[in-house]
């Protein structure tokens, strides 16, 4: 019996201070996804808005009850039969603002959710300044969840920094595994592509991460490059810099099999100690 194959796209956006407009950009991109023979659409972190200000985004985030973004995507997966996969959206918790991955199965219906982890709190050599955990609240649990043709872990941006958590879900059965990010475009350039690589290379999954790219209206500006990458490290689709657009590729879950035969890393890592010595 041959593996599961299924097309995948990676939606990449520019998205700025208005919900309403980002959402419509991705429905539309969803739709293009779909007409192209995409059947699971992955789109960028933070989807729906990007905004600095902390007062200006609360003004302009909701429950995930009432989104529009989230029920606009979920009424597009089921329309167009496809399951969907924001990379994250901009949701209220409380006090705080949850940096939540939502997965819409072919019927629209919300299958996982997941909460970045890791909060992007950094000082960088150009100059700018990150303080995430200021206004989120990092999340608590990994998550996989299964496609109808895989098992697939969940994660955001700056996760994707932190090996330990790809292991995680890779041994929890996870052969597809994701970073939908705004990673920024100074890091992008030093790190993006070899961490992408490394995350497959260590585990023999695919790597499927959409981004998002170019100067937003916040003044922030972001590095692009969506990235579909197999499970051998191989490159099989880039959105390139900074221009919105979906890239496409065949994803043949054989070669996950494949590739953790060749290097059984998985199934060969061992308990260990740490011992420090001193003079």
């Amino acid at each position: 019996m041959s593996a599961p194959r299924f097309v995948a796209a990676c939606v990449q956006m520019r998205s700025g201070r208005d919900p309403l407009r980002n959402r419509d950009a991705a429905v539309a991109a969803i739709r293009e996804a779909a007409s192209r023979g995409a059947q699971y659409v992955q789109t960028p972190e933070m989807t729906s808005l990007l905004e600095r200000s902390r007062e200006a985004l609360f003004d302009k985030i909701t429950v995930p009850e009432q989104d529009p973004t989230l029920a606009g995507l979920r009424e597009a997966a089921r329309a167009r039969e496809v399951v969907v996969h924001v990379g994250s959206l901009a949701v209220r918790n409380g006090d705080k603002v949850a940096n939540r991955a939502f997965l819409i199965d072919r019927e629209g219906n919300i299958a996982a959710t997941y909460d970045k982890l890791h909060l992007y709190d950094v000082d960088l050599p150009n100059g700018e300044s990150w303080r995430e955990s200021a206004t989120y609240t990092g999340g608590a649990c990994a998550v996989v969840a299964d496609l109808p043709w895989a098992r697939l872990g969940l994660a955001i941006c700056y996760d994707v920094r932190f090996p330990a958590l790809y292991r995680a879900l890779a041994e929890a059965g996870a052969e597809i595994l994701t970073a939908p990010a705004a990673f920024t475009r100074q890091t992008g350039e030093a790190h993006w592509h070899v961490l992408q690589r490394a995350r497959a290379i260590e585990t023999g999954s695919f790597m499927i991460s959409a981004a998002q790219g170019g100067l937003h209206e916040d003044g922030r500006e972001t590095y692009g490059h969506s990235l579909i990458i197999d499970p051998w490290g191989r490159v099989l689709a880039d959105a390139g810099g900074a221009e919105p657009g979906v890239i496409l590729a065949e994803i043949d879950l054989g070669l996950v099999a494949e590739a953790r035969a060749r290097i059984p890393a998985l199934r060969h890592a061992r308990a260990f100690t740490v011992e420090a010595v001193r003079d």
